[in-house]
């Protein structure tokens, strides 16, 4: 019977319809390293094909290993039903796409991750899928954006690397009006923030970062909050109010609770649909690493944010530092959205500008000793980037502006290192890019 709570710590370990392996009595998860899985009987084959019962087909679409993964992220961010997929990145297009084709629009904030920005100005683009940019200052630009075409809106709850929470539920309300769901990428604030509490109707999470935990896997999420009526205006939302010519002419909206009997249309959809016909399918051996992460995310995400802290601290008052950015120093309108969303922290992303521009950011990068300098954030260990350079470098210098990155930016995760070990690293590093700005000046 599965275990009932409302503890995150308690979630991660015991969430979900796993106790124990059935054949083994293992408790821990095992690999399930398998293509395929044999059927009872035709009847029972029948069956599955048809939706009438849910159970495994085939690893491309569903796997044992990968069931626990999705049952314990789905519980801890009280959604409904989960899809575990290859990576952060079809997290997000997969998200998008099982709510748009060619000649709609999504309405996204412009405050994304290097690789999503690109993913929508660019790749979705060339598909047919517009996405139009409003600015969350003011929720009302989402509607503003809006016409019989627009399928989603999009946020990150706490955009890398601008680190202004998203305001969730004002733009959920602003969709909801009109049948338009809110998607979130939450991949930044586990724990943190659950975006459903707030009105989103799907999260999505790349499970490489801070669930993950050790840099050793890629995966992503999507997860559907079971809290959105894709009915409501039928002509909103066509992927699930038309015949679906892929799967015998399912209408998804009204098929899958009448079968199920849970309103999950958007997770089902994406699984046995786009799943089945993109196959990013999530490994089972990455889905087994990555359940290693999630059983102790509570207990090091707590270090993480305390450490971050820390190291906020010592930057607010280092002469090489213009500016420091995370949420607990924001004030104004962006205190008062750290504030509603992220009541349990504030993360552990640092952004710092350093007086001297990109070279000084540059000469910060190279000399580090302790932390690492790669294209990822939510390692257990502390790692750095100078976004202009690297991960925001496709982009246009306005593009990059209105994504957060200025020439002297680095971004810092911190890790769970000993706060004084990673401490001593920025202070070494930061006299290096005093250096450079002192040329500059002069």
């Amino acid at each position: 019977m599965p275990v009932i709570s409302q503890h995150s710590e308690t979630l991660a370990l015991h969430a979900g319809s796993y106790r124990r392996d059935p054949a083994t009595n293992s408790v821990a998860v095992p690999i399930y390293q398998t293509t395929s899985y044999q059927f009872d009987s035709t009847a029972h084959a029948s069956k599955l094909f048809a939706l009438q019962e849910l159970g495994n087909i085939y690893t491309r679409i569903m796997n044992p290993t990968t069931q626990v993964l999705e049952e314990r992220l789905s519980a801890i961010e009280g959604g409904a039903a989960a899809l575990g997929v290859s990576s952060g990145s079809s997290a997000v297009a997969l998200a998008i796409q099982n709510v748009a084709s060619s000649g709609d629009n999504i309405v996204a904030s412009p405050h994304l991750y290097g690789g999503t920005y690109n993913l929508f100005t660019n790749t979705l683009r060339q598909m047919g899928i517009e996405v139009r940019f409003a600015d969350p200052a003011n929720p009302e630009n989402f509607a503003d954006l809006s016409d019989e075409k627009t399928r989603a809106y999009f946020g990150e709850t706490l955009p890398n690397p601008r680190l202004v929470p998203f305001p969730i539920a004002e733009v959920a309300e602003i969709g909801r009006t009109r049948a338009i769901p809110l998607i979130v990428d939450n991949t930044a604030a586990p724990l943190t923030c659950r975006p459903f509490d707030h009105g989103a109707a799907v999260v999505v999470h790349s499970l490489t970062k801070y669930i993950g935990g050790h840099g050793t896997s890629i995966g992503g999420i999507i997860i559907d909050g079971g809290n959105f009526d894709w009915t409501a205006k039928p002509a909103q939302q066509p992927h699930f109010n038309q015949p679906d010519g892929s799967y015998h002419g399912a209408v998804w909206g009204t098929l899958v609770p009448e079968a199920l009997g849970a309103p999950i249309a958007y997770i089902i959809r994406a699984r046995v649909v786009l799943l089945r016909d993109l196959g990013a399918s999530l490994s089972p051996a990455n889905a087994f690493q990555l359940i290693q992460g999630l059983e102790t995310l509570p207990l090091r995400f707590r270090e993480h944010q305390a450490n971050a802290a820390k190291v906020t601290s010592f930057l607010e008052d280092h002469d090489a530092v213009s500016r420091v950015i995370y949420p607990s120093l924001f004030g104004g309108a962006e205190k008062a959205l750290a504030d509603k969303y992220l009541a349990k922290g504030h993360g552990a992303l640092v952004g710092l500008e350093l007086i001297g521009g990109i070279d000084a950011g540059r000469a910060f990068i190279d000399a580090l000793k302790l932390i690492y300098h790669v294209a990822n954030i939510g390692d257990a260990r502390s790692l750095a980037i100078h976004p202009a350079s690297t991960t925001h470098s496709q982009l246009s210098a306005a593009d990059q502006l209105a994504a957060g990155v200025t020439p002297g930016y680095v971004r810092l995760s911190v890790g769970i290192e000993h706060s004084d070990d990673i401490i001593a690293d920025i202070s070494q590093a930061l006299d290096t890019a005093s250096a450079i700005s002192l040329k500059t000046v002069a």
